[in-house]
């Protein structure tokens, strides 16, 4: 990573925090958490992202950083959303075999913030063939596994087989890529490193696959102004063995920069702000509508925070030499959306 590539990707980061930071209360759970009803992408999904991002960043700077007090900040905050944990274990009660509560809780127990009576309760649901016997698509079932290593609860299946059986874990033919399988690669990246905690969890097939078709994904994306995925792609850059090409790096992060709205929002997809492209939303306090940017606005920071975070002491100096790529044709899968990736994410 150059000293350019650090500059850009910290403003964009400080300019995001302090757009979320101003709109901490938009992620607040409503009386509709725990309605049989209730629109669970518009409550523990938002609330999810940011205590997973808030999390991974927290674990990922120095505790002299200047911008750690505002992510504490934020995390304590989606914590005392949850009543400290207690929310999980009624949300238990209410929907035992749903699986998004322990993904979002997982977030929260990465970060050391832990409810015992929750973790006791859906070790018993665990146990169960009903929850082993949930019908997942693979992506998610990735997701599921590490949430549960995380929450102290036995996994109910192995990394290595839901792996393989993913977009990714196939290597498929490069130009089978787009929307719905790039949401469904970069969450698999998140979930082999554990949210950015270590690099070394993607496979060394998976890590050259990347390397080599990383960047014209990245490129197709941004030239697409599509901001969320460019941000979750970045993340992936920043998570694998061994870093793309730094120009490559660099023009992602000036392009994502002239996206980002002088707020520090930056739109799921669209606009841009910059003199060279026009025309755009006028500058405003509120350019775009809260569930049009919370995500991307979250995605750059966590990209931002991996790109330009010290090296992790466990990979540090055992970087692993990337092989040839190896092409092993595969049969492409469906995937769904971000939303049906799980929660977070």
């Amino acid at each position: 990573m150059t000293a350019t590539v650090a500059r850009q990707a910290r403003r964009v980061e400080e300019a995001a925090l302090t757009w979320l930071s101003a709109h901490r209360d938009r992620f607040a759970l409503g009386d509709d958490a725990l309605a049989a009803d209730g629109r669970v992408n518009g409550t523990w999904k938002p609330l999810g992202e940011l205590a997973q991002v808030c999390a991974t960043v927290s674990g990922r700077i120095p505790p002299s950083d200047p911008l750690r007090p505002c992510v504490s900040g934020l995390l304590d905050f989606a914590w005392e959303q949850t009543g400290r944990g207690e929310l999980f274990l009624r949300m238990q009660a209410l929907e035992p075999f749903a699986t998004y509560p322990l993904e979002v809780y997982a977030a929260f127990a990465s970060a050391g913030l832990r409810h015992a009576g929750y973790e006791a309760s859906a070790a018993v649901v665990a146990r169960t063939r009903g929850w082993r016997l949930t019908e997942q698509c693979p992506t998610r079932r990735l997701g599921v596994i590490g949430a549960e290593r995380r929450s102290g609860v036995p996994p109910h299946g192995r990394v290595s087989q839901a792996l393989r059986r993913t977009w990714l874990g196939g290597l498929p033919e490069p130009w089978t890529f787009e929307r719905a399988a790039g949401y469904a690669l970069t969450h698999v990246v998140f979930h082999l490193t554990d949210w950015g905690r270590t690099a070394r969890g993607v496979p060394p097939d998976l890590a050259a696959y990347l390397l080599h078709w990383l960047p014209p994904w990245l490129d197709t994306c941004l030239e697409a102004r599509m901001w969320d995925l460019s941000c979750e792609l970045l993340a992936v850059a920043a998570s694998l063995p061994t870093a793309p090409d730094a120009a490559v790096l660099q023009d992602a992060w000036h392009r994502l920069a002239a996206a980002q709205h002088t707020s520090g929002a930056i739109p799921e997809e669209g606009a841009v702000h910059d003199a060279a492209h026009r025309p755009g939303p006028e500058p405003g306090p509120e350019p775009y509508d809260f569930t049009d940017c919370y995500h991307s606005t979250l995605m750059a920071v966590y990209a931002a925070a991996l790109t330009t975070a010290p090296p992790l002491e466990a990979d540090r100096g055992t970087e692993r030499p990337v092989p040839a790529l190896v092409w092993t044709p595969s049969a492409g899968h469906h995937h769904e959306r971000r939303s049906g990736q799980g929660v977070p994410g």
